[in-house]
């Protein structure tokens, strides 16, 4: 599968602007997460691992707890979750996921990107099915057997393991992240995951020209810089 896949998400944290609405984007996956699944990290598995993941890209501590005490409050916004796909320049294929408060003007905005940017936005499911929806656990280590043992053991569906550089990388379906992380911590104790999150990796790899690469550019820059939308992936080479 290769370790490229730390490049098909697409990074938004370039500037400060940048950085201030990632922060945004945090505060709003963690208001979402807390309000469904109970605002106690350690019942509520996914608040818990979006917290460290928020930490770790330096999200302040008050936007975090922020986040939290506004979803233990119970009332405010409802957002659902939108996912839009859609075909980028040279024919890259690209999956945007948003968390909205109103469909319409989000899928507007989306589009508006698209379009823009002479892009085509396409239907639910017309690239999601050549990308495989998966988690990711990166962390150090040089077992890798002991590391295979425990997953096996755990009954983890392990759908890639790769070993390079001191650092092992445990690739399963979406639906198998939170099993894998606990089957990790509980056979190696307190781990300190480089990478813990679900991806959308591309089964294949498109290859664009520098014009295309340009236009690319700008379209996931429009994209980013909309506050409904959490996270976008493509599949253009890196």
């Amino acid at each position: 599968m290769g370790r490229a896949y730390q490049n098909r998400k697409v990074s938004m944290a370039k500037t400060s602007d940048a950085k201030a609405r990632v922060y945004s984007k945090y505060a709003r996956e963690i208001y979402v997460t807390g309000k469904s699944g109970g605002t106690d990290p350690e019942g509520n598995l996914a608040l818990r691992g979006l917290i460290e993941r928020a930490k770790k890209d330096q999200v302040p501590t008050h936007v975090i707890d922020k986040a939290i005490e506004k979803a233990r409050g119970g009332g405010g916004e409802d957002f659902a979750v939108a996912r839009y796909e859609g075909f980028g320049p040279g024919g890259c294929m690209i999956i945007v996921d948003c968390l909205t408060d109103n469909a319409n003007r989000t899928i507007g905005d989306v589009r508006a990107c698209f379009t823009k940017t002479k892009c085509k936005l396409g239907t639910p499911g017309s690239v999601s099915h050549l990308f495989d929806h998966s988690a990711i656990l990166v962390f150090s280590s040089d077992d890798e057997e002991a590391v295979l043992d425990a997953l096996m053991m755990a009954d983890v569906d392990v759908t890639d393991l790769e070993h390079e550089d001191g650092k092992i990388s445990v690739f399963v379906p979406n639906t198998e992240h939170y099993k894998a992380r606990q089957a990790l911590q509980d056979a190696f104790g307190d781990i300190d995951f480089e990478v813990d999150e679900v991806q959308f990796l591309p089964q294949t790899t498109a290859e664009l020209s520098a014009d295309d690469e340009l236009v690319l550019e700008k379209l996931l820059d429009m994209l980013n810089y909309l506050d409904d939308v959490q996270n976008v992936y493509c599949n253009a080479a890196s």
